[in-house]
């Protein structure tokens, strides 16, 4: 649980850095968040690793699940366009975040089996 606690401090972090980005472009102030965010994200991410999650999975989710947040989030701050074929981009972004997850579940099952019969 710990772990994805984690990712999703990582994951909002990595958002509120790239939405104040956009928002530095008019009130440079917004960089001080932007700084912070990224740093965070970073820290997060690291802590992460430190649970154990493997990389892949924890920089798929993390950039995956970031990109489709700071979308969804720019849309409704930013009156930034939200067309259907982006939001089934988004739709694709999550189904492949689950299979990564799905495919590191089993890979973790079959490598815990594995040690068992040894």
């Amino acid at each position: 649980m710990k772990k994805w606690l984690l990712l999703a401090g990582a994951i909002l972090s990595e958002s509120t850095g790239s939405l104040s980005l956009k928002a530095a472009l008019d009130h440079p102030a917004w960089y001080i968040l932007t700084a912070a965010g990224f740093v965070a994200a970073f820290i997060f991410l690291a802590a992460v690793l430190r649970t154990g999650l493997a990389l892949g999975v924890a920089y798929g989710i993390w950039g995956a699940s970031g990109v489709a947040l700071t979308a969804l989030l720019s849309a409704l701050i930013f009156g930034e366009p939200l067309t259907p074929l982006m939001l089934v981009g988004i739709v694709l972004i999550i189904g492949g975040v689950l299979i990564v997850e799905i495919g590191a579940q089993k890979a973790a099952e079959k490598r815990h089996s594995k040690q068992e019969t040894i």
